[in-house]
């Protein structure tokens, strides 16, 4: 895959997260934070596991031949990441708005770089740090955070941006050695389904009606959130590595904003205008400060 191609997989994927979020906070009216993310990863796996038997079932066993501890080390470290991440988020909606979690949230672009370097020891290009400043201004005029109340869902999300960031690294590495986005992006669905069921299971009330009253969020939040877009950030992190595709991702409040005014009928003001720009200038200074420098 191509750098081109990768970068288009992370705007698509972003672009899906992004308006992935409307169908997170409505589709908790019936059923409980860990029930949703139980249905719909579930979901997930079953739209990305047939194609991973289709199309790289004779891969799988020629791949592991390289290191087969390693990669279900990393399948699983992966796995109970995207997990806690999303977990932490969706409970978080319930005790803070849409606004808090999309800013905090947003918190793992700095850490990705920092948490990159202190576990592998790799430098870090001067660019990302710049682009991180932006991408962070950009998110708290993006979400109105200045004008918002700090809740107490908010450490939790806080707390998921630092699972996000694992996420990230954690994929870089097995798909740098691994070529099996298909794969990995089916275990990693059935982990968090079968992690979010057994405690949904234990703390909520797993009521057959009210998960189809959700139908369409889950099958949204599912499909192409929980399958297609994890699938999508897993071959863009092939070409992209971790803290410029963290700045890519952080895109996503971008989108969410986006969606909220054309679905929502939310109004966009200047400070949000502003704030879209300020991550648009992050991303693309991240991908060509260092194009430039080549040159």
């Amino acid at each position: 895959m191509s750098k081109t191609a990768s970068l288009f997989s992370a705007l698509l994927c972003t672009l899906i997260w992004g308006t992935t979020f409307i169908a997170q906070d409505t589709g908790m009216d019936d059923i409980g934070p860990f029930t949703f993310n139980a249905v719909r990863f579930f979901v997930g796996f079953l739209a990305v596991s047939p194609l991973a038997f289709i199309f790289e079932r004779k891969n799988i066993s020629k791949s592991l031949k390289k290191d087969k501890k390693q990669f279900i080390n990393l399948a699983v470290l992966i796995g109970f990441s995207l997990f806690l991440g999303s977990a932490l988020q969706q409970v978080a909606l319930m005790y803070t708005d849409v606004a808090n979690a999309a800013f905090f949230t947003i918190f793992y672009v700095p850490l990705v770089p920092v948490i990159v370097f202190l576990i592998y020891k790799k430098p870090i290009h001067w660019s990302i740090w710049p682009s991180v400043i932006l991408c962070v201004i950009g998110g708290y005029l993006l979400t109105n955070f200045y004008s918002a109340t700090v809740r107490i869902g908010d450490t939790l999300v806080i707390l998921g941006a630092f699972f996000w960031s694992t996420h990230i690294i954690f994929t870089g590495k097995i798909i740098e050695n691994y070529n099996l986005p298909l794969t990995i992006g089916a275990i990693q669905t059935l982990i968090v389904a079968f992690l979010s069921l057994i405690i949904g299971l234990y703390f909520e009330d797993f009521i057959w009606s009210n998960i189809l009253k959700e139908k369409l969020q889950i099958l949204y939040a599912g499909i192409l959130s929980g399958g297609l877009a994890f699938v999508l950030q897993i071959y863009a992190q092939k070409n992209i590595s971790p803290a410029p595709s963290a700045i890519i991702f952080s895109l996503e409040g971008v989108f969410a904003t986006i969606a909220a005014w054309i679905l929502l009928d939310q109004i966009l003001d200047i400070n949000n205008l502003f704030g879209c720009l300020f991550i648009l200038f992050g991303v693309l200074f991240s991908q060509l400060a260092p194009i430039v420098k080549k040159n």
